[in-house]
């Protein structure tokens, strides 16, 4: 299986944001650019982003970055600075130069191990940057102060909606899972599956329907990469839900189990 860098990026949701600019009207969602080659912290980023009311599209590279300024109503950039790589200052400097896109809230997430970036980015004229991992309400916090947002609601991501089956919670909004009132970590890619199992217990999903609900469009995965995410998802319930089960329908697919009662 490929990693997540050599992934091929959904195509970009274009059309409701030129309906817009064709019209004249600004977008309704600010929209964040996200440079990153990491395909797992794209979808992270834009769900934590989505369920707080902004829109997001990727950039690989700085050539994609550059050329998404110009095409499209940008709010902010988010940008992903791994070690050994220069992008993301090279973006923000980039960025910074210009009149057009000066002005634009830049923001650095740096990862562990590339802390020595912290003066290039400086130099690129950085708005803010933080090392990973970031809680997501730090980053969202940090947008909405950039571009003067007010915070959706009096009590924030406390009023989102939950998915329950028996003492397995999800809160969608704050990107959380608890099992019998105990945190249960999940990458991106599992969160969005088990969601979707969660959102109907008892109904059987088949693996193309699981690729379709986690994956980005446009990336070909296999059976075989389902499995191997339902496992890491049976085994972060097993230590805090034990009576949370994902049941396997031979030549069928998966099924959360419904409590019984």
């Amino acid at each position: 299986m490929p990693g997540v860098e050599d992934m091929p990026w959904p195509a970009h949701p274009t059309g409701a944001v030129e309906a817009d600019l064709l019209l004249g009207v600004a977008p309704m969602k600010p929209l964040v650019l996200i440079c990153s080659q990491d395909a797992e912290l794209y979808l992270f980023l834009s769900h934590i982003l989505g369920v707080d009311g902004f829109t997001s599209e990727p950039a690989g590279g700085v050539k994609e970055a550059i050329a998404a300024a110009d095409e499209r109503e940008l709010q902010a950039v988010v940008l992903d600075c791994r070690p050994a790589s220069a992008t993301g200052s090279t973006i923000c400097a980039t960025f910074k130069s210009e009149p057009r896109t000066g002005g634009l809230p830049v923001i650095a997430l740096i990862a562990p191990g590339a802390e020595n970036q912290h003066l290039d980015l400086l130099k690129a004229g950085i708005d803010e940057s933080f090392v990973r991992p970031i809680a997501p309400a730090t980053l969202l916090d940090c947008l909405r102060t950039k571009l003067a947002l007010p915070k959706p609601g009096s009590n924030g991501a406390e009023n989102g909606s939950w998915l329950c089956c028996g003492g397995l919670e999800m809160k969608l909004d704050a990107y959380r899972v608890r099992g019998n009132g105990h945190d249960i970590h999940l990458g991106p890619l599992e969160f969005n599956l088990l969601r979707h199992l969660l959102e109907a217990p008892g109904k059987v999903f088949s693996r193309d329907e699981l690729i379709d609900a986690a994956w980005p469009n446009n990336i070909h995965i296999g059976a075989r990469t389902v499995d191997v995410h339902i496992s890491r998802i049976r085994k972060a319930l097993k230590a805090a839900s034990p009576d949370s089960v994902i049941r396997t329908v031979r030549s069928a697919g998966y099924s959360l189990e419904k409590p019984d009662g």
